[in-house]
């Protein structure tokens, strides 16, 4: 809060009471900020998100790692240090951000189905506080052995697919769950496009070493492993299926209609990684024009 005040900011603290206690309060606040800034796990982020959305004037918003993986802050640069982000937060640089819509709820980072998604919100608090990301390997090796499959149809402007998927990831992010094997590296945050990864459910121990293999070896696309990028994404199953929407629980839903928000809402980030993105758009265009003759 010193930081803040030095920065400039008269300051309003509210400490979140119960769960979206942060979307209700981002939501509904009277007052005119400039910022909004919150602390806690990509949980806590995605409650601001949707809090943000939800409202007629929106304001940037800065974040504060404190959770167990902070797969957000990984991505976008941001420090664990609670005093490095908060610098951040009010001396970074503001970027708009792609933000997913899951039929009429949002996420930041990830949706996904399947095997470990839903290792975030059935691990204990306690046990996450205690022994951080251990946590979740710990969890997540409990599935290992017993691997249930999802029957779904997959729609999209890239693929139309039927099959039994073990996991099914839609994401913005360099890693989920701290594992960077299970998305494509090249995600852009601001392209309005999803990186999505579907695996397939593995019929003999071959096709599970190849899972394996295209995770460690970071060799997404394979014949039981499909990756591929995306501005919208349809899922049909049987029953409702569980989803997890930036590691919380995301309900149980029979159809699900996944779009790209392009550019929805501001984000305090480092000042050196804005640079970068900057770059990066920079390089996209001169391809993008060298391209264009062409067609």
């Amino acid at each position: 809060m010193e930081i803040f005040v030095e920065a400039g900011y008269e300051v309003t603290a509210h400490p979140t009471q119960k769960p979206q206690d942060g979307l209700n309060k981002t939501r509904n606040y009277a007052d005119e900020y400039d910022l909004i800034v919150c602390s806690g796990g990509d949980g806590t982020l995605n409650e601001i998100v949707n809090g943000m959305i939800a409202r007629q004037k929106r304001a940037p918003i800065g974040y504060i790692p404190a959770g167990t993986t902070n797969d957000f802050a990984k991505s976008m640069g941001i420090p664990r240090n609670m005093l490095q982000a908060a610098r951040i937060a009010v001396g970074g640089n503001s970027f708009r951000r792609d933000v997913g819509k899951f039929n009429d709820q949002f996420f930041t980072y990830v949706a996904a189905f399947g095997i470990f998604t839903d290792v975030s919100y059935e691990t204990d608090q306690d046990v996450k506080n205690v022994i951080g990301h251990l946590a979740y390997v710990l969890e997540g090796a409990k599935r290992v052995f017993n691997v249930p499959s999802v029957a779904a149809k997959v729609t999209c402007d890239e693929l139309e697919m039927e099959d039994e998927f073990i996991l099914a990831m839609v994401t913005n992010a360099l890693s989920v769950g701290g594992i960077k094997g299970l998305v494509i590296e090249d995600a852009i945050f601001n392209d309005g496009l999803f990186e999505v990864s579907l695996i397939k459910r593995p019929k003999n121990p071959k096709e599970l070493n190849d899972i394996i293999s295209a995770i460690v070896l970071k060799s997404i696309n394979s014949d039981i492993v499909t990756s591929f990028k995306s501005n919208r994404i349809e899922f049909e199953f049987e029953e409702p299926i569980r989803w997890t929407l930036d590691g919380e629980f995301g309900g149980n839903h029979k159809h699900v209609v996944i779009e790209n928000q392009k550019e929805l809402l501001e984000f305090m980030i480092p000042s050196e990684l804005h640079l970068e993105l900057e770059a990066e758009d920079d390089v996209r265009e001169e391809k993008t024009q060298l391209i264009h003759p062409f067609f």
